[in-house]
């Protein structure tokens, strides 16, 4: 095929197949844990570490990955002080992103056209070295999320008793939102930080449409995050469209026919 001759298409596939994996497994634990706006958050502290990147003239992927560490950690805590009031947490932290990116930008003029690609991702400009950054992180995210996949399960649908049981629950608690962090980082060079939570959250949501068990949720989850990917940067590609926006359309419709079979499903059921 004609899209394998390009160099940039193959590190654009790489790239987006590892994230097409991580995104999902991330996510499904964050919407269990209704906690789908903390992506948000943090990619909007990566629009920060990007910003400081750029000024700085250091790898803008490591600077996200720093202040998105920090930016989770910080989650955290607040967390504790706001103990019945966990979201003001992270509209806190979600308006502290914004308010210093928009410092950083103005302090470097608005940046060049690569700063644009790092808020819808980019499929030319992805290089070698983004690649190399994203197995880095990326690749220890995935092991260390299923490494503790059943402490993870534990916490997500019982905190109490998986405390009482003697989980440390606040540590992992501070592991899976520094895993989040992470992973929002590394996904940013492919779906743009303005999309990566759309990654995490949508092939979740039509995962839940396909199976009724937590496995087969995770699983389906996956298989619609790698699919996604796929079809996205080959519209991307072939229509010259923004891979981001490219891949959330994907999942968009993906969605939208599986509500819609469902439905059909539904009343097929009932008039029979």
């Amino acid at each position: 095929m004609e899209i394998f001759q390009f160099d940039f298409m193959l590190r654009a596939l790489a790239g987006g197949l590892l994230v097409g994996i991580i995104c999902p497994i991330i996510g499904l634990f964050i919407t269990l844990r209704r906690m789908s706006m903390i992506a948000d958050a943090l990619s909007h502290v990566c629009l920060s570490g990007v910003a400081a990147g750029l000024l700085m003239g250091t790898q803008p992927v490591l600077a996200a990955s720093a202040f998105a560490l920090g930016g989770s950690l910080l989650i955290e805590g607040l967390r504790d002080k706001y103990k019945y009031y966990s979201e003001l947490a992270i509209a806190i932290i979600l308006s502290a992103g914004v308010a210093l990116g928009a410092i950083l930008i103005g302090l470097g003029n608005g940046f060049n056209g690569s700063f644009m690609s790092y808020l819808f991702g980019s499929i030319v400009l992805v290089t070698i070295e983004d690649i190399y950054v994203i197995a880095v992180i990326g690749l220890p995210v995935l092991l260390l999320t299923i490494f503790f996949i059943k402490e993870l399960f534990s916490i997500t649908f019982d905190e109490e008793t998986a405390r009482v049981s003697g989980l440390p629950v606040k540590l992992i608690n501070v592991g899976f939102t520094a895993l989040t962090a992470l992973t929002i980082a590394v996904s940013m060079r492919i779906v743009g930080i303005l999309l990566v939570s759309s990654l995490m959250v949508l092939p979740v949501a039509v995962a839940m449409q396909l199976a009724k068990s937590f496995r087969g949720t995770l699983v389906a989850a996956v298989v619609t995050g790698e699919a996604a990917v796929i079809i996205g940067l080959l519209c991307s590609f072939y229509l010259d469209l923004p891979p981001g926006g490219a891949i959330v359309m994907t999942l968009v419709i993906m969605l939208i026919l599986v509500l819609v079979l469902n439905s059909r499903r539904a009343v097929f059921r009932l008039s029979n």
